[in-house]
């Protein structure tokens, strides 16, 4: 028990001394409260004045489900074989829910937005001349010449910028995907997408978010259904010359019909006869073009996907803005605090330096 007494004795000075460091502190920084108090009312100030500053932002909310994702026979037992180390295959398809998400952050697909028309107070201009406007991006142009007279008009085309055009393009784009736009799924288990995209500009945010939307579900479906529809097309093409075929065919026989008629020649009956047996030659063959392009139509029906949209965005779209209580409070507190943490480690310098 002796050998124990001066650990408990180390103890109790060690937490004395403790309290004793605490009570200076707050005695030290009570004596500041002035400093203290009017940084608080700066920052406040700071807080209440970026509050009537700050434009409020617009959110365009959207959210969609993928249909028509394929998946493995086998994938109700595909999850549990992965664990195991077996892969049963069936993997992902090209445009799975995760890949769907990466094609809308592509450039291809958020420039087809931007470039996309747009009639904003009676005239008819493109999404991304309007974000250039209400950014304030253009009055920056001022004093660069070579700038000024660059526009994005409706029906532009990519391939046809120059080499500002683009970086002004890839510029914007960069500026979307990293501040502007988000998109992800909040359930990993169900396919459900959402997307949003803040922007000053109530119309941007909408406009932009739906045509995003429209751009990468047409190339999703184009892309799905591209070797069904070239099959389609050439039955289809088939199926118009065999008639075109069978039409002259037809028109054939009865002229030559109408020679025999006045004619006993055997010439006349034997060309008769041919062009019969060519004629239902054709009918076979237009009979089985025929059959197969109603099957491949059936066929690209319903294998043509659908990105269907559950919400979309209403007008008026919701805000987001600082509000006066809280860019007061939110300012005063950050630098006051920010104030306190600088009197106690410029105390704790000078108290180091005198030692």
């Amino acid at each position: 028990m002796a050998e124990k007494t001066p650990n408990i004795k180390s103890d109790e000075v060690s937490l004395k001394e403790l309290i004793l460091d605490f009570k200076k502190l707050w005695q030290f920084l009570w004596s500041k409260w002035k400093v203290i108090l009017i940084a608080g009312l700066m920052g406040g100030a700071i807080g209440l004045t970026i509050s009537f500053l700050t434009k409020p932002r617009y959110i365009a909310m959207l959210s969609f489900v993928v249909e028509n994702e394929k998946s493995s026979p086998l994938g109700s037992y595909s999850g549990l074989a992965s664990m195991v180390g077996i892969d049963l295959g069936g993997g992902e398809s090209m445009f799975s829910s995760d890949n769907i998400i990466e094609l809308m952050k592509s450039r291809k697909m958020v420039e087809g937005a931007l470039l996309s028309a747009v009639l904003i107070d009676g005239k008819n201009t493109t999404l991304l001349e309007h974000y250039l406007n209400f950014t304030e991006i253009r009055e920056g142009w001022s004093k660069e010449p070579s700038l000024t007279n660059i526009h994005f008009l409706p029906g532009c085309n990519p391939s046809g910028f120059s080499r500002t055009e683009d970086s002004i393009v890839g510029a914007v784009y960069k500026d979307l995907v990293e501040n502007v736009i988000s998109i992800s799924k909040p359930n990993k288990k169900l396919s459900m997408i959402v997307s949003t995209c803040k922007t000053t500009n109530e119309l941007f945010s909408k406009e932009f978010l739906e045509e995003l939307n429209n751009n990468v579900s047409e190339f999703y479906i184009e892309t799905k259904t591209k070797r069904l529809k070239q099959n389609v097309d050439i039955l289809q093409s088939r199926s118009d010359s065999l008639a075109g075929i069978i039409t002259s065919a037809t028109y054939g026989i009865a002229n030559l019909t109408d020679q025999n008629l006045s004619s006993s020649r055997a010439v006349v009956m034997a060309g008769r006869t041919r062009k019969q047996v060519d004629l239902q030659v054709t009918g076979a063959a237009y009979g089985e073009v025929i059959k197969n392009l109603e099957i491949s139509k059936v066929t690209l029906q319903k294998e043509t996907p659908l990105i269907q949209v559950i919400d979309s965005p209403i007008y008026p779209l919701k805000k987001e803005k600082i509000g006066k209580l809280k860019g007061l409070v939110f300012g005063g507190f950050l630098v006051g605090f920010l104030t306190v943490g600088w009197l106690l480690i410029r105390r704790f310098y000078f108290s180091l330096m005198s030692q």
